[in-house]
C-alpha cells in the first residue's frame, strides 16, 4: 500500500472514529441528554480553552521562526476579531425585526452562530490534525500509525464537547452527527494537501494553529461562558468550575502523554 493510501486511511480513522465514539452521547434518551447538556457545555468550555492554550498555541510558538514569534499573538488577535465579525454576519443574516439578540430575548440566531463557529473551528483543527498525521507518516509509517491513534484519542473528549455545543445551539441529533462527521473529513483534506505540499504548508502552519486557537478561545469566552452565567446557584457554579477544570486537565493529560 502506498504512503498516500496510509495517510488517507489513518486520517479517516483518526477523524471519523473519534466522532463515532463521541456520538454515543446521541443514543441517550432526551431526558438524559437534557440533564447532561448543561454539564457538557461546562466540560466543552474546559476542553476548548485547554486545547487552545495548552495545545494549539504552544505548538504555534514552537513551530514559528524566531522572527515570527511576536506575529503569532497578532494572528490570534486578528483571529478573535475575525470570528467576532463572522458571528455578527451570521446573526445579521438570521436577524428579523424584534427577534434579534439586540432586541431582547434568548437569541436563537446567536445559538445558530455558535454552532457554525464550532464547526468552523473544529474543521480547521481537524485539517491541522491531517497535516500532523501526514508529517508523521512521511517520517516513519509506525510513527504515523501511533500519531493517528493518539489524535483519535485526543479528539474524543473534544468531540463530545462539540456535540454538546451543537445540541445546545438547536441542532437535531442527526444534523449534529452529520456535520461533525463532515467536519472530521477535513482531516483527510489536510493529510492529502500536506502530502503534496508539506514544505509550503509548514511556513504557514504556526499562523493556522493560531487562528484555530483564536476560534476556540472566542467560542468559549464569548458564547459558552455567558450561558454558564445564567445558572447562578452556588451548587451550579461549583459543578461548572469542576467540569471546566476536568476538561482542561483531560487536555493537559492527553498532551503530556503524547509528548
Amino acid at each position: 500500500m502506498s504512503l498516500l493510501a496510509w495517510i488517507v486511511l489513518f486520517c479517516l480513522l483518526g477523524g471519523v472514529l473519534s466522532v463515532m465514539a463521541a456520538g454515543m452521547f446521541l443514543v441517550l434518551r432526551e431526558a438524559q441528554r437534557t440533564t447532561l447538556l448543561p454539564h457538557l457545555v461546562s466540560f466543552a468550555t474546559g476542553t476548548l480553552l485547554g486545547a487552545a492554550f495548552l495545545g494549539l498555541l504552544p505548538h504555534a510558538l514552537d513551530l514559528a521562526a524566531d522572527s515570527d514569534v511576536h506575529t503569532v499573538p497578532l494572528a490570534v488577535l486578528l483571529g478573535l476579531l475575525g470570528f467576532f465579525l463572522l458571528e455578527k454576519l451570521v446573526i445579521w443574516r438570521h436577524c428579523h425585526e424584534d427577534h434579534c439578540a439586540v432586541h431582547g430575548s434568548e437569541p436563537d440566531n446567536h445559538k445558530r452562530s455558535t454552532g457554525a463557529m464550532i464547526l468552523i473551528g473544529d474543521g480547521l483543527h481537524n485539517f491541522l490534525d491531517g497535516i500532523l498525521i501526514a508529517g508523521a507518516f512521511l517520517t516513519d509509517i509506525h510513527l504515523g500509525i501511533v500519531t493517528s491513534l493518539a489524535v483519535a484519542a485526543h479528539e474524543i473528549p473534544q468531540e463530545v464537547g462539540d456535540f454538546a455545543v451543537l445540541l445546545h445551539s438547536g441542532y437535531t441529533r442527526g444534523k449534529a452527527f452529520f456535520y461533525n462527521v463532515l467536519s472530521s473529513l477535513t482531516t483527510v483534506v489536510g493529510g492529502v494537501l500536506a502530502w503534496y505540499a508539506l514544505q509550503d504548508l509548514q511556513a504557514a502552519l504556526p499562523f493556522v494553529l493560531a487562528v484555530a486557537a483564536s476560534s476556540f478561545i472566542y467560542i468559549a469566552v464569548a458564547d459558552l461562558i455567558p450561558t454558564l452565567h445564567q445558572r447562578t446557584q452556588g451548587r451550579a457554579t461549583i459543578q461548572q468550575v469542576t467540569l471546566i477544570a476536568i476538561g482542561v486537565l483531560l487536555i493537559y493529560t492527553t498532551h503530556s502523554t503524547l509528548h
